[in-house]
């Protein structure tokens, strides 16, 4: 399906200068939740080390913040497109530098979890406003391809400079100084922005419904919390309750929306085939790679023995990869086709995935540096073609709702592959038989396993780290292989859903 949509002054828009100035203000709010996200897997050793969380702790630390971001998009998404994508985005700017302090200091794993969740409220802001924007300042489709391209690009450069600059700080500051890095490109965002972005809002957008955001928030939360308890710990009450909650509660969120003359999110989007299968595809891509690039860097770090700042320049070649495609993925989806770029970039990110299942403490870095490099090309070709498609799906006063749901999708897959795939390297992890007197701790996380280590005399410290180490690796083949047969999964079905979907050449 090819959008025909061309709002009236579309080419005095397109005319308009600066435009590119405006983009580079929106690719630091993109840079700014990227490295975040980054750093929090290099950081989570010395986490462990300093706050001593048990292993449940520990995953809650690594997908509070997407589960709350993931509830609160698509209200974040409406409420930008009712009261101004630019105010909502320079208020979540200043509220996720503000939070980031908090995280800096967290000196309990209960608040670290609280500190969190709040910077997921204020990031909940930022990647719908950020695309919302783009659909609105860029309306010739090549430009636009051109500007989600860069906006992709971007994300994927966080996630390298994110390990390299927090590398660095780690080994030479205390764990909280990888936080306190999104001050700067913070405070850059708020006064250039202020200055440079234009505004933009639905002229007739309707009340922000309170219930639905309410019916959103607990449906999300409930469902997602229901499947990382099932995925830990098997089948409980409480974790059937939450289910059923946060089933019932989206139930009545999809009714509510069908009924009010100006809902919080028109339902009829998922009408548009290609708009369904993108968001689908980017929902299985990252349920996929995030549980699995979570435990990467402790991987690095503590099976492999590298210091931080070696374990981010390890993980550099994904970064390359994806800002590469990401560059080129729309002139390729008009050169060839849009399901044959994603299907293809999918595919390739399944079968690196599959070749990580190989890996052992001690294979060589070749190995893993050209796995990594091939997910990032897969992934950049994948999400930036998927995004493109979101955005020229619907007409330019939905683009705040619809932005919601692509970044909805990418949260939820996070928070998912993080429960279920994390889970999964955990449950193996806490199998292993260590030596006699080895403390309850070193069970908990591969950390707590190092920490322990050493209070312990030298042999029995060597034997528990060997035992802990192959268990850690044990754990991770085994989420590889389970995420490799979802990418692979996703391969195909973005084949099918993405038929005869087109992306506009703009003639």
């Amino acid at each position: 399906m090819t959008s025909t949509l061309r709002p009236a002054g579309a080419t005095e828009a397109v005319r308009r200068p600066g435009r590119w100035l405006a983009l580079s203000v929106l690719v630091l709010a993109v840079l700014l939740v990227a490295v975040d996200a980054t750093v929090l897997g290099l950081a989570t050793p010395f986490i462990s080390e300093d706050l001593a969380p048990t292993g449940t702790q520990l995953l809650w630390m690594g997908d509070v913040y997407s589960f709350v971001i993931a509830g609160l998009l698509v209200s974040m998404g409406g409420l930008g497109d009712r009261i101004g994508r630019k105010r909502i985005l320079l208020i979540g700017a200043t509220a996720f530098g503000a939070v980031s302090v908090l995280n800096a200091y967290a000196s309990t794993p209960e608040l670290m979890i609280l500190a969190r969740a709040l910077l997921g409220v204020a990031g909940a802001t930022l990647m719908p406003a950020t695309l919302a924007l783009i659909r609105n300042i860029f309306h010739d489709p090549r430009e636009r391809s051109l500007a989600v391209g860069i906006w992709g690009a971007t994300a994927s450069a966080g996630t390298a400079v994110g390990p390299i600059v927090g590398g660095f700080l780690l080994e030479h500051f205390w764990w909280g100084s990888v936080f306190l890095i999104n001050l700067p490109v913070m405070a850059v965002l708020v006064v250039v922005g202020a200055k440079t972005l234009p505004e933009s809002r639905n002229p007739h957008p309707g009340p922000w419904d309170l219930r639905s955001v309410a019916l959103s928030l607990v449906g999300m939360v409930g469902t997602v919390y229901a499947v990382k308890e099932t995925a830990a710990h098997g089948f409980a009450p409480e974790a059937l309750a939450a289910g059923l909650l946060g089933a019932g509660a989206l139930g009545a969120f999809v009714r509510r929306q069908l009924t009010l003359p100006k809902p919080l999110l028109d339902m009829r989007l998922f009408a548009h085939r290609g708009f369904s299968g993108a968001v689908l595809a980017d929902l299985l891509t990252i349920l996929g790679l995030s549980g699995l690039v979570f435990f990467l860097s402790q991987y690095l770090q503590l099976v492999q023995g590298r210091r931080p700042f070696e374990a981010g320049l390890a993980e550099l070649p994904a970064a390359i990869g994806a800002v590469a495609a990401g560059l080129v993925a729309g002139r390729a989806a008009r050169r060839f086709s849009v399901r044959a770029v994603v299907s293809g970039g999918l595919a390739a990110v399944g079968l690196s995935l599959a070749a990580l299942t190989a890996v052992d403490q001690s294979t060589g870095y070749p190995l893993v540096g050209t796995v990594l490099l091939f997910v990032g090309v897969g992934a950049g070709f994948s999400f930036t073609v998927t995004a493109d498609v979101i955005l020229s799906s619907v007409p330019k006063e939905q683009a705040g709702a619809a932005s919601a749901v692509s970044e909805t999708a990418y949260e939820l897959g996070a928070a998912l592959g993080i429960a279920v795939l994390g889970s999964i390297v955990t449950g193996v992890y806490r199998g292993f038989t260590g030596p006699a007197g080895t403390p309850a701790a070193a069970h908990e996380s591969l950390g707590g396993a190092v920490e322990a280590a050493r209070g312990l005399p030298a042999d029995t410290a060597g034997a528990l780290l060997t035992s802990a180490r192959e268990a850690f690796v044990d754990g991770l083949t085994l989420a590889a292989g389970a995420g490799a047969t979802v990418l692979l999964a996703a391969s195909v079905a973005a084949w099918f859903l993405l038929r005869d979907q087109r992306l506009d050449n703009g003639h």
